[in-house]
């Protein structure tokens, strides 16, 4: 496997383009920089090195920044799938809090063996999401199709349930987990403010509606709902 000539620096490398061009966008030296807290000096030495391998996990052009290759990407979808699984063992198996798997996971997803990784999926009765809702790759490295629509796409009147929570920050987490903003929930937006972008959002087994911000809906990814009364 193509995993097996890297090590954890590249790994998280390539997660971290994996991360930045999941749009369709080349990945720039600052932002891998950013990412990761390293100089964008030592990223141009790193994006040529891989680049310039026999067999590239990177396509890098100056002034255009990186994108995975096939093998790359193939190396991604591998860590994404132990840090998952890994998140999801935690959590289920473990009674990890959801803000609390991400450091664990991402201290051990580099070096699980696959045997490891088959036992736990099995374990856990072959997961598709993590308890972030976020697709886990299959065994065969396809990654599963995730919603695009945030909370903040909702207008007002629209009905939805939670899918996905894309974020690692602890104190975020616990704050969601705190108003109920968790995978399958359903909630209602009631009002948007065309200023700010503000929603004022129902959700399902709270006593009181809550007021949020971009910065959290931006994060929480939904699925529609029909109205109710509608065919």
């Amino acid at each position: 496997m193509v995993r097996d000539r890297t090590s954890r620096a590249i790994e998280d490398y390539i997660r971290a383009i994996y991360d930045l061009t999941r749009g369709g966008d080349r990945a720039s030296t600052n932002d891998i920089a950013e990412r990761l807290g390293v100089s964008p000096a030592s990223v141009t030495s790193m994006v040529q090195r891989l680049a310039g391998e026999e067999q590239p996990l990177l396509d890098y052009e100056k002034h255009r920044g990186a994108a995975l290759t096939g093998a790359g990407e193939q190396v991604a979808l591998e860590v994404i799938r132990h840090h998952r699984l890994i998140e999801t063992y935690l959590h289920e198996k473990l009674g990890y809090a959801w803000d609390e798997v991400h450091e664990e996971a991402h201290r051990l997803e580099h070096v699980i063996s696959e045997d490891l990784e088959e036992r736990m999926a099995q374990a856990l009765g072959n997961p598709r999401v993590d308890p972030h809702g976020e697709p886990i790759p299959s065994r065969d490295l396809v990654m599963p199709a995730a919603s695009t629509t945030s909370l903040r796409d909702l207008a007002p009147g629209e009905r939805a349930v939670i899918v996905q929570v894309r974020t690692d920050d602890p104190a975020l987490l616990r704050y969601l987990a705190s108003i109920g903003l968790t995978p399958e929930r359903h909630v209602v937006v009631h009002e948007v403010s065309a200023f700010d972008g503000n929603a004022v959002v129902e959700v399902e087994g709270a006593m009181e509606r809550v007021v949020l911000g971009p910065q959290i809906t931006d994060h929480v990814f939904v699925e529609r709902e029909e109205e109710e009364g509608q065919d």
